[in-house]
């Protein structure tokens, strides 16, 4: 996989569809996922390219936000979260030529989350996700996961990728620059300055934090609870924070795509279940990076290898929902009896698909109990069960379960 390779992007074809009908349209997600490559890429012809990284682009947006975007008919516009105060100038703009394909505009942050952000380009924006690359894209599979799920059918696999090089696929992560470097110390050392920059930069941009030497370090300790629960008074307490600066940092990592809060399951009528959100990270190059786990780690011990693969199994699936054909969520189950299932997808009608992650090559009855109590709340909303673990046979297991192997993720 050599640096400068361009992999098809699965939500191409989305922001193509975009531009056609709607004046603005925002590509969002993490840095160095690829964004800018994409959008320059697509740009329409005669679109003139403009960059907040640019200090003196970004003066301009900051000091004459009107003036700027008085200037441009067509553009594109990289790293908006720079400089929020544009996304006004814009929608004067748009409102007096509402045009499709004005602006392509790129983010590193979540501005949605930014109530003003949001009220002003109602209607006249439509937001895209651009995460790092998922399997797929980088195998040149165009299949959906969740949408063939929801068909009733599991994707198929040719050669399953197993052990050792799944576990060498897995702390790779999907960060193009990651994956261009063939050391594991020089992808380590990429990931660490990586989370750097982003506290020491980015944060910045959306947010005031007075304590932001603690950010590191707060980072490690929520790498340490990746598919758990989030406790922020127990959370906060490890770094000197209280629970609500915990809850606060917990939300502005998550504005910069490094993890997400992943909300339980839950039918109305359910009263025995648990509400607190499960906190997972984006990509698991940077969550074995925060963990110190390489392969020789998971070689010693491949009990610390399950949270990473969790969070493996979680980003490929997100990634797959932002290029789906339907609108999906990706929710958890755990009731008070203790039983999990670790990713619930549901779509728009309510229906699930409940996800149980694996990381050994056996599987037990004992690792169905989850997926079965799902199935029996849910009654008739319970389209399927996967256990997914690291072996090579697609197996049924009754009453809608099955076993598949890891790598039916992205099918080849």
């Amino acid at each position: 996989m050599n640096k400068g390779t361009l992999y098809p992007r699965l939500i191409e074809t989305r922001i193509a569809e975009a531009l056609a009908d709607t004046p603005v349209v925002l590509v969002a997600g993490p840095r160095q996922a690829g964004k800018t490559t994409l959008v320059r890429q697509i740009a329409i012809q005669g679109m003139r390219y403009l960059t907040l990284d640019d200090e003196l682009t970004l003066l301009s947006a900051r000091n004459d936000p009107v003036g700027m975007i008085r200037s441009l008919d067509c553009a594109v516009i990289d790293e908006i979260q720079r400089a929020p105060q544009l996304l006004l100038a814009i929608k004067k703009s748009v409102d007096e030529d509402r045009r499709p394909g004005r602006f392509l505009l790129t983010g590193s942050a979540n501005l949605m989350v930014l109530p003003a952000v949001a009220d002003s380009l109602a209607g006249r924006m439509e937001r895209l996700t651009l995460l790092p690359l998922s399997q797929s894209e980088l195998y040149g599979s165009r299949a959906n996961w969740i949408d063939e799920a929801f068909g009733g059918r599991l994707l198929k696999v040719s050669v399953p990728v197993t052990g050792e090089v799944l576990v060498e696929t897995v702390i790779r992560g999907g960060y193009p620059e990651a994956i261009s470097r063939t050391d594991p110390r020089r992808r380590r050392m990429w990931a660490r300055q990586y989370m750097n920059a982003i506290i020491e930069r980015d944060v910045r941009d959306v947010a005031s934090i007075e304590k932001l030497d603690q950010l590191p370090r707060f980072l490690r300790v929520l790498a340490e609870i990746s598919g758990q629960m989030c406790n922020y008074t127990k959370l906060g307490g490890q770094v000197g924070l209280d629970s609500k600066t915990a809850s606060r940092y917990t939300g502005v990592l998550e504005q910069m795509y490094l993890l997400k809060r992943i909300e339980v399951w839950a039918r109305n009528r359910l009263k025995r279940v648990v509400k607190t959100p499960k906190l997972q990270f984006i990509d698991a190059g940077l969550l074995a990076t925060l963990l110190d786990c390489g392969a020789a780690e998971v070689q010693q011990d491949r009990s610390r290898f399950g949270k990473i693969l969790e969070t493996f199994v979680y980003s490929e699936l997100l990634k797959h929902s932002t290029a789906a054909n339907d609108d999906y969520q990706l929710l958890y189950y755990r009731d008070l009896d203790m039983l999990e299932v670790d990713i619930v997808i549901e779509n728009a009608s309510g229906q699930l698909i409940g996800v149980e992650v694996k990381s050994s090559a056996t599987v037990h009855d004992g690792d169905l109990r989850g997926l079965k109590k799902l199935a029996s709340v849910a009654g008739n909303l319970f389209k399927m069960g996967v256990l997914l673990y690291d072996g090579t046979e697609t197996m049924p297991l009754g009453d809608g379960l099955w076993a598949a192997p890891l790598s039916t993720l992205w099918g080849q």
